[in-house]
């Protein structure tokens, strides 16, 4: 049981030293996140339905 309290008294230490992001910070690389999202969101459609139309035209002529 000593070895578990030394443990979290250990994991505790280190969790101080850890150089933790400011809020700011935060904010702006989940905004960063969400814009590469939604432009490869929006890329990604575009493929499907360039592709989907290339298909069906392949599909009539054959």
């Amino acid at each position: 049981m000593n070895k578990v309290v030394v443990f979290f008294k250990d994991v505790i230490e280190e969790l101080k030293k850890v150089s933790w992001t400011t809020r700011e910070e935060l904010i702006d690389s989940t905004i960063v996140v969400l814009v590469s999202l939604a432009i490869l969101a929006v890329f990604t459609g575009v493929v499907d339905w360039v592709l989907a139309v290339i298909i069906k035209k392949f599909m009539h002529i054959v």
